[in-house]
């Protein structure tokens, strides 16, 4: 049975996006991409929402640059590797490879997903995120966190959700940002 892992950037103060998009400085130090490439190399499925999925399909020829470093090739490759399900009503195609639409965000299909699969799975954007939360779906919660303070936009955790956590693994980058991984009591 797969987890399901929601994991974002997010600043200091807890916004996962902001009104300009600008968290500081983050995943584009090599240290930190090439560690959540590590950590998320054996993912078998992404679920998106629109937003996310039209800034991850980056990835889906990040490969064919050839100046690009072995770290953004590997992360690529990985990326490419796994299945991806985008959320949204209004999307009307896909442009990578092992993607699917679907219309609504059904939490007893995400139930079965976990079940069925032999490798974790990720929800990523706070919107999404925040449906498979209040269902009760999330089993880890990785912060990437920031050292900008940022004051507002959209939390990495949805309001009106208490929370119960094990903190099981952190770290410290050099570029000052604080990886944390916590496990669903």
């Amino acid at each position: 049975m797969g987890r399901l892992v929601y994991s974002m950037i997010t600043s200091l103060d807890g916004y996962a996006t902001t009104p300009d998009g600008d968290l500081g400085a983050a995943a584009e130090d090599p240290e930190v991409h090439t560690f959540v490439g590590d950590v998320f190399r054996d993912v078998g499925t992404y679920l998106y929402g629109r937003r996310m999925y039209e800034t991850m399909v980056f990835w889906e020829t990040a490969d064919q640059d050839p100046d690009a470093p072995p770290h953004i090739v590997q992360y690529a490759h990985d990326w490419q590797a796994t299945d991806k399900v985008v959320y949204s009503t209004t999307l009307e195609a896909v442009s990578s490879a092992r993607t699917r639409i679907e219309r609504t965000f059904d939490p007893q299909a995400v139930r079965r997903l976990k079940a069925q699969s032999d490798h974790d799975l990720t929800v990523d954007g706070p919107t999404l995120a925040a449906q498979a939360i209040r269902a009760g779906l999330v089993d880890e919660y990785h912060l990437f966190v920031t050292t900008s303070v940022v004051g507002g936009g959209t939390r990495f955790f949805p309001d009106g959700v208490r929370l119960d956590l094990d903190l099981v693994e952190e770290r410290s980058f050099a570029n000052g940002l604080l990886y944390a991984r916590y496990r669903t009591r």
